[in-house]
């Protein structure tokens, strides 16, 4: 592989140091005169229609300056899904709506002049309910005579609203059907997971003001600025040249913050009352009233011939999106489309199922995107296939799974919300990643050891391996943009949003590498809907991938220009490169600063601006490969499942930077690792969210977490940036099959729903 020098190198962030020294980055550090507060309040039912709504004593109480309800605000149907346009999500929300459709849907909104205010308003509201018959589990939405969850005229985009069902697909390569009768060996199972939250450390903020010039600006802790603009636009009724959107440092998303939740209330008492205007969910509306992950219902059927051979897969999805389906049709796609393709040498495949309306918490976009679900289903068959066949799970894997040069009918069949693209894989590290993760865990040598390590503790291991993507092929673009100083620094404007990954860093040193700098010669801004180019944001594993190659298409842009003006001022006639922040000239060594030629530019002679602008579309989405294996003790007394070694062989391409790198594999583990032990929501038979906080909400804390070893395998993916993939969400979907296998291993019981409490390990072995 070629080394570089600054890509591939463990350079410190661009904002570390503003950020452990406690500077004021994050969007709630900004405040103005005159700042109003606002609370918003809502649904104490699961499912009511509002028969009257009263805020004529809110809106006397002095100190109050707006309320909000459905009576005095635009009625469009629209989607808070942050997607590119037009969005594959449906049009089922509305500001507000005199329908309620789950605990904690918006009622109304007060802005006062300070919180304390705010709150009391909400209490003098009256509003008179007509509770209505709620569906609280995805398969009873689809019995015939059920309550219609969205029957307003104005939603579009749904597949049958007056049967619940957001989206359909029925999708068949091939006879799956004759494929499993000619299987000599067929396993079959449903995998079921639960509702869990983000729980990014910031919530969600937004505050509004009006600038000198009278545009509404907008500072958000969002992932999509600029879909936020235009959403807010549409919603609005405000052109786009008078919204401007500003991300600061994010304090964690995870696809929670890849919506407008609460962008178009600020927005609102700004406009009405020409005054800033600040919005914070608390933890609790975090929990119960921005979003979740997608629970599934997941079927799938294996079928294979004698020699282990894959012959058939089958994956039937029943998915709920909760009140409403902003993602839904996406992540159910991507459960079929970023899983399937692994095991390409199944000719026949069947994809089916259906997202369903229920009255509970709205599902969106979360780390992994279906895929978490996905994998959890399949790669559990796998091993027990493998365990019905008599071979080495690891075995069966290599057999069948995706290899460079090989393709999948599935590519072009499934995308985001609609057919996909056709690809081959160029850069697949996954053999070397189960060879090399089998050999730093020591897979045979463990399991050839006793399972009974001490009296009623038991010692299991699971591996699963898995794939992803890098991108929306052919829907979402990224810009850059470049310029150069005259002391011979330059700036980097991207609308890429960095929500804790360190993309800033990443994108500064794909720059810098293009260039011939070093990053302390660069400063990054962005996430600025009226100065940084437009980046459809953060979301679907992208942002190296595509935005990288926006900023490397600028960068040599850039290059190209500064070699024009370095050939005229050394009256070169040979090769010129740049090398540590110098131009020099090869063969003859003579040399120039940068700041020679930014001089010139600036003041001197042809003078002119050097920079540049580019934009990036890929025509294909090129997945990571990851191969992960997890040892774990299980105590039959007390049900607890304890992780105690994590192995992660990833192919990420080229790691721009391999300690980043490193730490979003980490970090996805972990993420993986308390959904599948410990997190979830609990609703009562009301539909009411039993813990949502920190103390019932049971995330892993760093006592929790076992040993965690990270192996990079490095590829070189010609579409990428320098041959990069993407890294962020992939390994999120290996902890809960791998987990479940292990368990398996110790213990031969089949954990098929999560989360894997110690309850669910006792009741399977007829404890409780």
């Amino acid at each position: 592989m070629k080394k570089y020098r600054v890509v591939g190198q463990d350079v410190e962030k661009v904002d570390g140091r503003a950020l452990v020294t406690g500077q004021p980055v994050f969007t709630d550090d900004f405040s103005l005169p005159g700042m109003l507060y606002g609370k918003i309040l809502r649904s104490p039912y699961a499912h009511a229609l509002i028969k009257e709504i009263n805020a004529s004593e809110a809106e006397k109480l002095k100190g109050v300056e707006a309320v909000f309800t459905y009576k005095n605000v635009p009625r469009k149907a629209y989607t808070t899904a942050g997607q590119g346009y037009p969005e594959p999500s449906p049009y089922d929300s509305f500001i507000f709506d005199k329908k309620v459709r789950f605990v904690g849907d918006r009622v109304a909104a007060v802005f006062a002049e300070s919180l304390s205010i705010a709150e009391e308003a909400l209490s003098l509201i009256k509003v008179e309910y007509e509770e209505l018959p709620a569906i609280l589990d995805p398969e009873d939405a689809l019995k015939d005579g059920a309550p219609v969850i969205h029957d307003e005229p104005e939603i579009q985009g749904a597949h049958d609203p007056s049967r619940n069902i957001v989206s359909h697909v029925d999708l068949e390569i091939g006879d799956v059907d004759q494929a499993l009768r000619d299987s000599d060996f067929v396993v079959e199972g449903i995998w079921e997971t639960q509702y869990a939250q983000h729980c990014p450390m910031e919530a969600h903020i937004a505050i509004a003001y009006l600038d000198e010039r009278g545009k509404l600006v907008i500072r958000s802790s969002t992932q999509v600025p600029f879909h936020a603009r235009r959403i807010l636009s549409f919603l609005l009724g405000i052109p786009i040249s008078k919204i401007r959107v500003i991300k600061p440092r994010i304090g964690g998303g995870f696809g929670a913050k890849q919506e407008v939740l609460i962008e178009d209330l600020v927005a609102l008492a700004t406009l009405k009352t020409k005054r800033p205007a600040r919005l914070e969910l608390t933890r609790e509306e975090e929990f119960v009233s921005s979003r979740t992950m997608h629970p599934m219902k997941v079927k799938v059927r294996l079928g294979a011939d004698k020699e282990g051979m894959l012959k058939a897969i089958e994956m039937d999805i029943l998915s709920n999106t909760g009140a409403y389906g902003a993602h839904g049709p996406t992540v159910f796609f991507n459960a079929g489309s970023k899983t399937l393709p692994l095991y390409n040498k199944a000719e026949n495949v069947r994809f089916t199922g259906n997202v369903v309306y229920t009255n509970l918490p709205v599902a969106g976009a979360y780390r992994g995107y279906g895929a978490t679900e996905g994998y959890f289903a399949l790669e559990c068959a796998i091993d027990e296939l493998a365990r019905k066949m008599g071979i080495d799970p690891l075995i069966l894997r290599q057999k069948n799974h995706i290899r460079p040069g090989e393709t999948s009918p599935i590519f072009k069949k499934l995308g985001e919300g609609r057919e996909g693209v056709p690809q081959t894989v160029e850069s697949c590290g996954l053999e070397e990643c189960i060879e090399n993760g089998r050999e730093l865990f020591e897979w045979e040598k463990k399991r050839s050891l006793p399972r009974e390590v001490a009296p009623g503790i038991y010692r299991g291991y699971g591996m699963a391996i898995m794939m992803q993507g890098s991108a929306i092929p052919l829907v979402d673009m990224a810009s850059a943009t470049i310029k150069m100083n005259e002391d011979g620094s330059f700036l980097l404007l991207v609308g890429a949003t960095d929500l804790g990954t360190g993309s800033d860093t990443i994108l500064a040193q794909i720059a810098c590498e293009e260039i011939g700098i070093p990053v302390k010669n660069i400063t990054v801004y962005s996430s600025d809907t009226d100065f940084t180019p437009f980046d459809k944001g953060a979301y679907a594993s992208s942002t190296t991938y595509l935005s990288g190659e926006a900023v490397r298409k600028a960068a040599r842009k850039v290059k190209e220009q500064i070699l024009t003006v370095a050939h005229i001022l050394l009256g070169a006639s040979g090769d010129l490169v740049i090398e540590d922040g110098l131009v020099k000239e090869v063969g003859t060594g003579k040399t120039l600063t940068l700041e020679e030629i930014g001089l010139r530019s600036f003041y001197m002679a042809d003078q002119r601006q050097i920079q540049a602008t580019a934009s990036h579309v890929s025509e294909v989405s090129p997945p990571p490969f990851a191969a992960h294996f997890v040892e774990v003790e299980v105590d039959t007394r007390t049900g607890k499942i304890t992780p105690i070694l994590y192995v992660a062989a990833v192919d990420c391409g080229v790691a721009v930077n391999p300690q980043l790198t490193r730490g979003q594999i980490i970090g996805s583990i972990v993420n993986g690792l308390g959904f599948a032990l410990s997190e979830g929501l609990v609703f009562n038979t009301r539909g009411m969210p039993l813990n949502p906080n920190f103390l019932d909400y049971k995330v892993l804390s760093s006592l929790d977490i076992p040993e965690i070893e990270v192996i990079l395998v490095e590829t070189h993916e010609p579409s990428g940036p320098f041959g990069a993939k993407s890294v962020a969400e992939i390994c999120i979907n290996g902890p809960l099959p791998a987990v479940a296998n292990a368990v398996y291993d110790a213990l031969g019981i089949q954990l098929k729903k999560a989360p894997f409490t110690a309850e669910s390990v006792l009741r399977l072995l007829g404890k409780i």
